[in-house]
């Protein structure tokens, strides 16, 4: 590994050391095994309607803003995401906004599906997640699935210092709600990103997973389209935040 190779990986280390230490306040969840199969996922250039409605769902969800959350899961559910989807970006977002917002946004999900079902609207219910590994075998998955997302086996002295906290990363939110595979990787990042934007003061987590969005196959372009997205849905804040994520993670790739 050469010189250039190392810092870049230190990097990634650091950011992501600094998130999850940042994460340590609330539950965390988990995330999708390298030898699971997930749902295909985008490739385009351009994020189809589908994938661009994830962020602002997320971002609502992030602040406990129920008016614009109603519109965006709407919104969301027209561009094509199924129940099953829409389910699990919400049910993910306890580990990164905690058990209330996502609670809440649950329950809105579920007045938007009824108000759907009055006007004659039946969505897609989609497929529910596989069966996700326990145990030791939990723990190994969740380990290759933060290499992978991370780009670089993930170690410090944070996690020296509170174990704890590496093995809920790994087993939790690296292992077992990544590994449910009713929810791509690239959505799962999205929904991610969208959320850590909408909250001032997880600028680092924010860069962090960024980074990782990059590493599943999304491109800088893509997130840019996200940033605007959010600032159209009425969170330019959130937007500017997420384009300063993009702008130092391509610096840290140069």
């Amino acid at each position: 590994m050469n010189s250039t190779t190392r810092a870049d990986a230190m990097k990634r280390i650091a950011m992501f050391v600094t998130a999850a230490a940042m994460m340590v306040s609330h539950p965390v969840a988990a995330q999708p095994g390298a030898t699971r199969a997930q749902p295909a996922a985008n490739t385009a250039q351009s994020l189809p309607q589908k994938q661009q409605a994830i962020a602002p769902i997320a971002a609502a969800t992030a602040v406990g803003d129920m008016p614009r959350l109603n519109q965006a899961l709407n919104q969301g559910l027209d561009a094509g995401l199924t129940l099953s989807e829409s389910k699990e970006i919400l049910v993910q977002m306890y580990a990164y906004t905690g058990f209330p917002r996502s609670l809440n946004a649950l329950g809105e999900l579920m007045k938007v599906v009824e108000a759907r079902k009055q006007r004659g609207i039946q969505d897609a219910p989609g497929r529910e997640a596989g069966p996700v590994p326990s145990g030791r075998e939990l723990l190994q998955l969740g380990t290759a699935n933060q290499t992978k997302l991370v780009g670089t086996p993930v170690r410090g002295a944070l996690f020296e210092f509170v174990p704890v906290i590496d093995e809920y990363l790994k087993s939790h939110l690296f292992g077992a709600m990544f590994a449910r595979d009713n929810l791509d990787w690239q959505s799962r990042e999205l929904a991610t990103v969208g959320a850590l934007a909408a909250l001032p003061g997880a600028e680092s987590q924010l860069q962090s997973h960024v980074g990782f969005s990059m590493n599943v196959g999304l491109t800088a372009a893509q997130l840019r389209q996200v940033a605007d997205v959010l600032a159209q849905g009425g969170y330019p804040e959130a937007a500017g935040r997420a384009r300063a994520a993009i702008v130092q993670v391509e610096a840290t790739k140069k």
